[in-house]
């Protein structure tokens, strides 16, 4: 059976464009399973699922592949500067801007090819726990914001893995953590983060944005102008300051859609809603939620002119909708100097 050095496999990553990639055994991750379970008996992961749904599948990559030997993680780097935000625009998590997983899904299973052998891509699945394997391979640590955190490009990384039966060189775990500093604890504005390194999902953002049901109303205004996902934490950590200084100038994807517009989220008709965002993860793939996310954002815009696009929803059907609606024009009146 071929083996590969860890200069092989770098180089060969390199090659390829992946900007963080190491190595690790297959093996279980027992501490990460332990983990998983004693959160959910916590009620932490509120009724998330991925990762969380089957630890024992998602903590044993020795399962995922017939003589797994070797679980190769890889990070890709998708930041790119944002530009302001214009009037009647909703803004959207970095990660989303563009279909950074789809490249790095594309870029590991050449990379598969180039190793040889048999293998499985896992990118964004609900198999495995991919920052458990990059953290044992030294491709980043965990944060206390639960995020995976890189030496070189912070936590502005999405990740992916290589689950191959070629014995690749391991590498190390890295040897740094966050020290004293709790900037994304202080930051976070609902105390979603109030256990170091522990996410408790029932009060985070990120998460109502993707839940089903209506957002509990203690959550909207801190949305601001946020349709779906939160960057407070990585705003704020030190480990990402200076990516802006590195990745100045680079082009984003043509693609790439840092803002949405609130009228089209709210009039566009459902299917081409669904087909269009078909890269954000929603309920039941059910666009109702996006309208909802938008109706917060006009309530939080202080714009009158928005005004009507909540008033077509303060005498819909679906009572989720109407909440909200009328929710954003109490917000807008309460704003108008009028």
């Amino acid at each position: 059976m071929r083996s590969v050095t860890t200069a092989e496999l770098e180089r060969t990553a390199q090659e390829l464009g992946i900007d963080v990639v190491g190595a690790a055994p297959a093996e279980p991750y027992g501490e990460t399973e332990r983990h998983i379970a004693e959160r959910r008996a916590r009620g932490l992961f509120a009724d998330m699922r991925f990762t969380m749904a089957r630890p024992d599948v998602s903590c044993h990559p020795e399962t995922l592949l017939p003589n797994a030997r070797t679980v190769i993680s890889a990070a890709l780097c998708y930041y790119v500067e944002e530009g302001p935000l214009d009037r009647g625009e909703g803004r959207l998590p970095r990660y989303t801007w563009f279909h950074a997983y789809a490249e790095l899904r594309e870029k590991l299973d050449a990379l598969g090819r180039r190793l040889g052998g048999e293998y499985r891509v896992l990118v964004d699945e609900n198999d495995h726990v991919d920052r458990e394997g990059a953290a044992r391979s030294g491709v980043g640590f965990y944060g206390k914001n639960t995020m995976l955190i890189t030496r070189r490009h912070g936590s502005w990384v999405v990740l992916g893995t290589l689950v191959t039966d070629v014995e690749v060189e391991h590498t190390p775990r890295l040897d740094l953590d966050c020290g004293s500093c709790t900037l994304c604890i202080e930051a976070c504005p609902t105390g979603a983060l109030d256990e170091p390194g522990v996410l408790d999902s029932t009060r985070c953002l990120s998460y109502w944005t993707q839940a089903p049901g209506p957002i509990p109303e203690d959550y909207r205004e801190p949305l601001g102008a946020q349709v779906y996902g939160c960057d407070i934490c990585q705003d704020v950590c030190p480990w990402n300051r200076g990516i802006e200084k590195r990745r100045a100038g680079e082009a984003p994807p043509e693609d790439a859609e840092p803002h949405v517009s609130l009228v089209e989220w709210l009039e566009l008709e459902e299917a081409e809603l669904r087909t269009r965002y078909e890269r954000l993860y929603f309920p039941r793939k059910d666009p109702r939620y996006l309208r909802r996310n938008a109706l917060v954002a006009v309530g939080n815009s202080g714009d009158p002119d928005l005004r009507p696009l909540a008033e077509a929803y303060a005498s819909d059907g679906d009572p989720m909708l109407r909440d909200h609606a009328e929710w954003a024009l109490s917000r807008l009146a309460g704003s108008d100097p009028s």
